[in-house]
């Protein structure tokens, strides 16, 4: 086997942590005797847990002596949660580590790789990188511009709309794309509307037939603050917290709605003047990556402010609105991004379109 190879099952084990690991990294560790023999595995399950690289040494104990170590992310040099991985890297007499992608988070930020480097290791960096920063783009993003990854999801008819009217609630999508949207909830930290989604279709936002490692987080963005308590979101706030972002302004004019939302379990949030504040007021509640479903007006304000990083359109060719229904993006222009798709797949009568915005960076 290859170095390539070794790195793609760290990889591999990195990511069967998806959805678990928020604020952290996904990581995982592949340790591989002198011999080569793999004999140690892990990955990062969650904050506060063991790293990966521990839980690889632990499995390797003293066959990991003389051999190399293949992790997606620079070990840590800090005292966190955990103590630094670079210490028990040293102490295992491993001689050479080939680390993915240097670890954007400032307390690293390549001291972890000086640190093994200054104990004598072998320290390559870089195989692989743009697989690891992909793995991790929440991650990257929360920690070099200090906001969620956002991906701006819409259902869209053959003609551009996603809605036949306004305040009209609409299904578009087949029934194959809603079973796969599903299993995109259960990947990111949250799923954020409008307060006019909330007001037409009440939706629940959770992550159906599908298995979670910890709840997802449902934000609703909302100026006037118009959320209603009656909503499904209220009733259903034990299955997964529940955050409105609104204004100062907004709060000190509607105060007893505040206080009867919050002794409901909600949180109500000052989310600042700009949706720059708001989407970086998330990052308190463990948020890196956040889908937006809806609706139309929040899409456009995002997409305005330069804030969105991936669209995702599901586009039904054998549907047609007409003229009186809601444009997507405001403007029913499929082609916001300026080019054509990064992925296009056929689900069921479907078209999933995939556009990335900003790069993985």
């Amino acid at each position: 086997m290859t170095d390539g190879d070794y790195m793609r099952r760290a990889l591999f084990h990195a990511a069967r942590a998806r959805g678990g690991t928020t604020p952290n990294p996904m990581v995982g560790a592949v340790v591989v005797s002198s011999d080569g023999l793999v004999v140690g595995q892990g990955r990062h399950l969650k904050a506060g847990a063991a790293h990966a690289e521990v839980n690889a040494l632990d499995e390797a104990g003293d066959r990991a002596r003389g051999g190399t170590m293949y992790v997606t992310l620079e070990p840590c040099c800090h005292q966190g949660r955990t103590a630094p991985c670079t210490r028990r890297v040293i102490a295992s007499g491993i001689r050479r580590v080939v680390v993915a992608m240097p670890d954007p988070n400032p307390l690293v930020n390549g001291r972890g790789i000086a640190d093994l480097r200054a104990a004598g290791l072998q320290v390559e960096v870089g195989l692989l990188e743009e697989e690891a920063r992909e793995l991790n783009r929440g991650f990257i993003r929360a920690h070099t511009a200090g906001r969620p990854e956002v991906i701006v999801k819409a259902g869209v008819s053959a003609d551009g709309m996603i809605a036949e009217a306004p305040g009209r609630r609409t299904t578009i999508s087949g029934p194959e794309s809603w079973r796969r949207i599903h299993r995109l909830r259960a990947t990111v930290d949250a799923i954020a509307v409008g307060s006019e989604t909330v007001l037409v279709d009440d939706p629940l936002l959770t992550a159906r037939d599908s298995v979670r490692p910890r709840p997802l987080v449902r934000v609703v963005f909302d100026r006037r603050l118009r959320f209603p308590e009656s909503s499904s979101l209220v009733r259903t706030v034990g299955e997964g917290p529940v955050v409105v972002l609104t204004t100062a302004e907004a709060m000190a004019a509607h105060p007893e709605h505040v206080a009867r939302l919050r002794q409901h379990g909600v949180t109500v949030v000052d989310g600042g003047t700009t949706l720059a504040e708001a989407l970086h007021a998330l990052l308190v509640y463990d948020v890196s990556t956040l889908l937006v479903e809806g609706g139309a007006r929040l899409h456009r304000a995002l997409l305005d402010a330069d804030l969105v990083d991936r669209i995702l359109l599901v586009r039904s060719p054998g549907r047609t609105l007409g003229p009186q229904g809601v444009p997507v993006f405001g403007t029913g222009d499929m082609t916001v991004v300026g080019r054509l798709p990064d992925r296009t797949d056929v689900v069921g009568a479907d078209l999933w379109m995939e556009f990335d915005v900003h790069g993985n960076h």
